[in-house]
């Protein structure tokens, strides 16, 4: 491994007696001033004939040439569609190869590439369409039990009466260009290769034009969060951010040409389009999907037959593989290296999948979709313990401190405070949402990531918690993360989750949802017992819960919110959530 590939300078600032939480990270790897489609082009002329991208479950597999070729023709199409810089095509899809082709197609276009969830329904697609004003939408038929095609026929009835380009729709005015996937045909939709034929009308020369005219400052994508309350807000992302965002994590887990990277994340999401798409990209390892969403068999049965090196997911992801029950049966030796993110991750879970899946070198990755998403990651050659509990140092041309929420002071080293980062990877904003990003990025562009952290004298940081979900009981600020740590060290137990509800007499008290090994149970007073004379007597949850399985975005980051509306009701602690507090 090269100083190039580990330097990342993190340390606590002195500031008299004390030291500080905050921390640079230093690299003499230069950040890439490019956009993503001339990034791709540099691939493809370094690694033409490597395998590039394989979509397991659709049968297809691309080596960078041909990968290349491909979103020149989709680029060129969308060109001869009308499409204008700037202009927003979204993709409601699971994944495919043609989300990868739409996705590098539309940076060499000049195109902003909206990320529509696969879970949305028809309020959630109506939402994001007109606040992002998308004029195109590439959309798959179906995905799991839920037609796309009869709710976005239900959101445009217009489609059943307009030829293919020429929608004109009530509930959605900026809609022109429906184009979906698969052969058949659908009234007043595209088809894919209809589309892909189009290319015709617009030259190479055409395209190399359009795309000399992109900067690397050019917003490329927006993504939209997943909020808990109101509507999701559109994170719009410059080719400066993702790009290097990808190529910087890959970097420090040591990607060349030669690694195949198993991707059962969502493309939608940071951690499949940015983290591994371009991460791969620019390194020029190859791409796998192993189906068009997360199934543990079909991870395991891609890593052994395609010999992977590395494997990304979050935490249930990696739960899930190692509970399956043919997981002694596969060859995973192939495996080095890899990233759990996305989620708090359980340490016991992190020593399995070192011990069990043969990933020595896999590392943990920490962000938000705004920062492009990661700012901290582990090294390969951190010690075990610090890769196990916690997110690692700062990332390359990042700043990160830790801030008291009430005064916005920096606060002393080992003390919990807000996550704030600053650098190349923080959004341009949230799309045409002046207000919220005004509320998330400072003045001095500090991104407030709503994360509670503690940093130690080295610049390793543990996540302790969402600012929302700590719980203030009887005057005792509790982070769940810390309990279900400890938690997950019972042999019963795994998973679990801590949440507060109300309480009357401590203003909220602390419930665990625990999800038992399978043949295992269990009850609230055996676990209690555990955790008497092991954590503080205020810690100790009073309510239990024992569950199959939480409830969970696509990406797998647990709902707490949910968890706590479900549980006031289950408890009947309507009249104590109705107390009024400071």
């Amino acid at each position: 491994m090269t100083q190039a590939q580990t330097a990342s300078s993190a340390h606590s600032v002195d500031r008299g007696s004390a030291k500080w939480s905050y921390t640079s990270g230093t690299s003499d790897t230069p950040l890439l001033g490019m956009t993503i489609g001339d990034a791709l082009d540099s691939t493809t002329a370094r690694f033409p004939d490597r395998e590039a991208l394989i979509s397991r479950h659709q049968g297809l597999r691309y080596t960078w040439t041909e990968l290349r070729d491909e979103v020149n023709r989709f680029a060129r199409a969308l060109m001869a569609l009308g499409i204008r810089k700037g202009d927003r095509v979204g993709i409601w899809a699971p994944n495919c190869a043609e989300w990868t082709i739409t996705q590098f197609a539309c940076a060499k276009a000049g195109a902003i590439l909206v990320n529509i969830n696969p879970a949305y329904r028809l309020h959630e697609l109506e939402y994001a369409l007109n606040q992002s004003g998308c004029n195109t939408l590439v959309v798959a038929p179906n995905f799991r039990a839920t037609s796309y095609l009869d709710m976005l026929l239900t959101l445009c009835p217009e489609l059943e009466r307009c030829a293919p380009g020429q929608l004109d729709a009530h509930k959605a005015p900026s809609l022109r260009h429906v184009i979906r996937l698969g052969e058949q045909r659908t009234a007043g939709m595209w088809v894919w290769s209809e589309v892909m034929e189009r290319a015709k009308e617009v030259s190479p020369e055409a395209l190399a034009q359009r795309q000399s005219e992109q900067e690397f400052d050019d917003p490329a994508n927006i993504q939209y969060t997943s909020g808990t309350t109101g509507n999701p807000k559109g994170a719009t992302l410059s080719h400066h951010n993702i790009l290097n965002n990808g190529y910087l994590v890959a970097r420090l887990q040591g990607f060349t040409e030669r690694d195949r990277l198993c991707v059962p994340v969502p493309l939608y999401h940071c951690f499949g389009c940015v983290m591994a798409n371009l991460g791969c990209m620019t390194h020029g390892a190859t791409i796998v999907y192993p189906a068009e969403a997360f199934d543990a068999k079909a991870v395991l049965d891609t890593v052994q037959a395609e010999r992977c090196t590395a494997l990304y997911g979050v935490p249930t992801m990696f739960i899930g593989e190692l509970a399956h029950p043919d997981f002694d049966t596969y060859d995973l030796s192939t495996l080095r290296t890899g990233v759990m993110a996305g989620s708090p991750c359980p340490t016991e879970v992190m020593k399995q999948v070192i011990d069990k899946m043969h990933m020595r070198e896999v590392e943990i990755c920490y962000g938000m979709t705004e920062t492009s998403p990661v700012s901290f990651q582990t090294r390969l050659n951190d010690p075990v313990e610090k890769r196990v509990a916690t997110v690692g140092q700062v990332s390359p041309h990042t700043e990160v401190k830790l801030i008291d929420p009430a005064t916005g002071q920096v606060v002393p080293v080992g003390e919990a405070g807000e996550l704030l980062t600053r650098g190349y990877c923080v959004m341009l904003g949230y799309w045409n949402n002046e207000e919220a990003t005004r509320n998330a990025i400072d003045q001095a562009r500090w991104m407030h990531t709503g994360d509670l952290a503690t940093m130690d004298d080295e610049g390793y940081v543990n996540i302790v918690g969402r600012l929302k979900d700590m719980v203030i009981r009887g005057g005792e600020n509790v982070y769940p993360r810390e309990i279900e740590e400890f938690l997950y060290q019972h042999p019963k137990v795994s998973d679990v989750q801590v949440i507060g509800v109300p309480d009357a007499k401590y203003g909220e008290e602390l419930m665990a949802w625990v999800k038992l090994k399978e043949g295992q149970s269990a009850t609230a007073e055996e676990m209690q017992d555990f955790c008497r004379g092991q954590i503080a007597t205020f810690k100790i949850p009073r309510y239990w819960k024992f569950v199959d399985a939480f409830p969970m975005t696509v990406t797998g980051k647990i709902q707490k919110f949910l968890m706590r509306q479900e549980s006031i009701q289950e408890l009947g602690l309507q009249n104590a959530a109705r107390i009024q507090t400071a």
